[in-house]
């Protein structure tokens, strides 16, 4: 039986190289299994807070669920957070998104959001790449009832449901995403 030591170097790097990658992998997947449940949690909690919600859950080409978005802001503000998107109900995809806002702002707060698909156009549009909300862009505020005024615009809709924190916010921004699809 050969000892590590005897195996010539360039085979010890490659076996080093394929431990490496395959706990890499390992903590990736543990990471978004996380955030998969984390997403599973927030639609559980959209759902408490508003029955009428699980309409658009079902009947909606696809949506996106950000279980914990963290913003802060003074004057310069930023939002980030990690979710799971979802089509026909089915994960397909994890995605990323970053908010910069400039304004008379001050404060920090936690939320998850879910922006729903109307139609597949959409769903399209933020699988490749080419969707970002504006500032105009308006969110509805998750409380009792807020399922049935939700409406659609350019094929989204998006909810909001506050966690923790304060904010007080005068300010123009956007965010952006980055979709990855599932292997």
């Amino acid at each position: 039986m050969r000892t590590f030591e005897s195996i010539s170097r360039k085979a010890r790097l490659s076996i080093l190289a394929i431990l490496f990658l395959g706990f890499t992998a390992a903590a990736q997947d543990a990471e978004q299994q996380e955030i998969i449940d984390d997403a599973e949690n927030a639609k559980q909690a959209f759902i408490a807070e508003d029955p009428g919600i699980q309409k658009l859950f079902d009947s909606s080409e696809g949506y996106v669920i950000f279980p914990n978005v963290g913003k802060g802001a003074y004057i310069v503000g930023g939002a980030s957070g990690n979710g799971a998107v979802y089509q026909k109900g089915e994960l397909i995809g994890m995605a990323d998104l970053k908010q910069l806002d400039v304004g008379l702002q001050l404060g920090g707060q936690a939320f998850s959001q879910v922006i729903f698909f109307g139609n597949e156009a959409a769903l399209e549009d933020f699988k490749e790449g080419n969707f970002e909300l504006s500032g105009t862009a308006s969110a509805v505020a998750l409380e009792e009832g807020a399922a049935e005024t939700v409406r659609f615009e350019d094929g989204i809709a998006v909810i909001t449901m506050p966690k923790a924190g304060a904010m007080l916010e005068i300010s123009v921004g956007g965010q952006k995403f980055k979709f990855e699809a599932l292997k």
